[in-house]
C-alpha cells in the first residue's frame, strides 16, 4: 500500500469562456494556491479548459442548422485543445512546478470532432492518462463526439490509483463497475451538474466502490459570460448559472469536505488510505460481494477507428 495519508484539493471555479489562454493561467494560479495549502492532488471541473457553453443551442433544431450556429461552433472549436499538444505541455509544467498530481477537465479536438475529456498528470509533468466521455448528454451530442473503451484508464500513483468519470457517465452502472474492477481508489467525478441529486450520486459511488470520490463542479455567473452570449434559455432574474456543489467523499459515503454552493472555492481534505481497506471489510463489489457465476461484464478497450490501412498478405 502507498503512503497511508495524502492531502487532496477539489477546485470549484469559473473558467474564462472562449479564452483558453486565460483559463490556463487561472488554472495555474489556482493550482499554486492549492499546493501552498498542502495539496498533493488537485482536481478541476468538467470542461474547465475549452469551456462548457451552458444555454447555447448552436442554431440547431430538428432538420435545421443555421449559418450563425456553424460560426458559433467554430468559435468554440478554436478555443479547445489538442491532447497531447501545447496546452497539455503547459498543464504538465503546472503539475511539475508544484509537484502535484493534476486532473483537469478539458474539451479536446481531434480532426473535426470535439470530445469532453479529462486528463491526468503526474508530479513530474508527465501525461499519465486521458479519458473521453463515453456518452455526451442531450444537447451535448451536437457538439461532442463519444469516446470509446480505449480511454478509460485508472493510473497508479504514490497517492493511490486515480481514475476519472465525467458528469452523467456516473449514472452508467457498467462504467462504474469497470472502474471498480480496475482498482480505482481516487475516483475523480468532474461535472457541471449542480443539482441537489448530485450529492447523493457521488456518496453512493463512494459507498458502492469503497473509494474516495473527489467531485469538482464549475461555478458560473451570468456576468462571467462573454459579450454576445445567447441568454434566451436563462431566467431574466438568474445570476448564478452553475452554482457548484463540489465535495470530497470517503469510502463509506461520509462527506469529508463540502458541498459548497454559490462561490468559487478550493476544498481540501486529508485522506487516510487505510480507510479503503476498512471499508472493504464487508463489501468489495468486484471481490467477495461479486457473483461472477451470475453476472459478468465484458469491456472492449480497443480503439475504434473509422478507417484502417494495411496491405493484404501475399499468398504462396
Amino acid at each position: 500500500m502507498s503512503s497511508l495519508t495524502c492531502s487532496v484539493a477539489v477546485v470549484q471555479a469559473t473558467p474564462v469562456l472562449f479564452d483558453t489562454p486565460r483559463s490556463l493561467q487561472k488554472l495555474a494560479d489556482l493550482t499554486s494556491e492549492a499546493a501552498r495549502k498542502g495539496a498533493e492532488l488537485v482536481v478541476f471541473p468538467e470542461a474547465f479548459i475549452g469551456g462548457y457553453p451552458k444555454g447555447h443551442d448552436f442554431g440547431v433544431s430538428v432538420g435545421i442548422r443555421t449559418p450563425e450556429g456553424r460560426d458559433e461552433f467554430r468559435r468554440l472549436f478554436e478555443n479547445t485543445i489538442e491532447a497531447p499538444g501545447p496546452a497539455t505541455e503547459f498543464l504538465g509544467s503546472v503539475a511539475r512546478d508544484h509537484s502535484v498530481h493534476l486532473v483537469v477537465g478539458v474539451v479536446e479536438r481531434e480532426g473535426g470532432t470535439l470530445y469532453c475529456a479529462s486528463i491526468i498528470f503526474g508530479p513530474d509533468g508527465a501525461l499519465l492518462g486521458k479519458h473521453r466521455k463515453l456518452m455526451p448528454t442531450a444537447m451535448e451530442r451536437v457538439i461532442w463526439g463519444s469516446g470509446d473503451g480505449s480511454t478509460i484508464p485508472v493510473v497508479p500513483s504514490k497517492l493511490g490509483r486515480i481514475g476519472t468519470v465525467i458528469c452523467w457517465e456516473n449514472y452508467m452502472p457498467m462504467l462504474r463497475m469497470a472502474m471498480y474492477a480496475k482498482g480505482v481508489e481516487l475516483y475523480c467525478a468532474i461535472t457541471v451538474d449542480d443539482r441537489e441529486t448530485w450529492i447523493p450520486t457521488v456518496r453512493h459511488i463512494a459507498l458502492e466502490g469503497r473509494c474516495f470520490v473527489l467531485s469538482a463542479c464549475q461555478f458560473l455567473r451570468k456576468a462571467d459570460l462573454p459579450a454576445g452570449y445567447p441568454l434566451g434559455r436563462f431566467s431574466s432574474s438568474a445570476d448564478v448559472l452553475i452554482r457548484g456543489g463540489s465535495c470530497i467523499v470517503g469510502p463509506l459515503g461520509d462527506l469529508l469536505a463540502g458541498p459548497v454552493y454559490g462561490e468559487e472555492c478550493i476544498l481540501m481534505a486529508n485522506l487516510d488510505r487505510a480507510d479503503l481497506i476498512r471499508a472493504k471489510f464487508d463489501f468489495d463489489v468486484t471481490g467477495h460481494y461479486a457473483r461472477p457465476d451470475v453476472f459478468r461484464l465484458h469491456v472492449n478497450e480497443q480503439a475504434m477507428k473509422s478507417v484502417t490501412f494495411g496491405r493484404e498478405k501475399e499468398s504462396g
